[in-house]
Order: C-alpha cells, then sequence, then structure tokens
C-alpha cells in the first residue's frame, strides 16, 4: 500500500511543479493547493498505514501489544488540512480581488501594478 501512496504523491507533486510553472495566477493556487497535499499525504504516510484497525489499540486487546499507527502525524495532518484550507480561501479571495484590479490572469502582467492600485 505504501507503493502506491509514494506513486500517488509522486504525480501529486509533479502535477503541483507543472501548475506552479502555468503562468495563470488560478493555476498558481491550483499548484500550491496540490503541493500541501502531497505534503500532508506525505507525513500520514510516514506513520505507517494500517488498514481494517483500530489506529491506536485493536479493538479486541486493552494494551497496545503490537506495532500501530502514530497518532501524532495523524493530529498534525489533520490541523495542517484546516491550516491550509483557510490559506486556500485567503488565496482565493486575493486572487479575485487582483484579478478584477489588474483585468488579467497572466502573471507577468503583475509587475507593472505599483502606480495603477
Amino acid at each position: 500500500m505504501e507503493f502506491w501512496m509514494a506513486i500517488f504523491i509522486g504525480v501529486l507533486v509533479a502535477g503541483a511543479v507543472f501548475s506552479l510553472l502555468r503562468r495563470s495566477v488560478f493555476r498558481l493556487v491550483i499548484g500550491v493547493m496540490l503541493l500541501s497535499q502531497a505534503a500532508n499525504l506525505m507525513v500520514f504516510t510516514t506513520a505507517g498505514l494500517r488498514t481494517g484497525q483500530s489506529g491506536i489499540i485493536p479493538a479486541d486487546e486493552t494494551v497496545l501489544s503490537a506495532a500501530a499507527a502514530d497518532p501524532l502525524p495523524q493530529a498534525l495532518v489533520l490541523t495542517a488540512i484546516v491550516i491550509g484550507f483557510g490559506m486556500l480561501a485567503f488565496a482565493i479571495a486575493l486572487v479575485y480581488r487582483a484579478t478584477r484590479a489588474i483585468r488579467s490572469h497572466d502573471l507577468n502582467d503583475y509587475k507593472t501594478t505599483d502606480s495603477e492600485l
């Protein structure tokens, strides 16, 4: 399962880099979002993936006897997702306002905006 997650994370990073290299401001925001989700998945995958079991202690035991998934990366990823969505909402609002002021989606048009705004 970790192999397929590594492939999926690689695809997300490749898509993020491709989007970050485009000239559109909206694709820049999408690239940042994809990169943050790839980083979240990487942290989550390094903690260990367990399917069909409890994250910490199996249901039929009262004491942890075998290796289980670490709950700290799960909490960190959950916090990172919430912060990432907040930053994404702010970035979308900022890009919307900037494109209304400049009337362009091209990043090259943003170079001469100091005197116009």
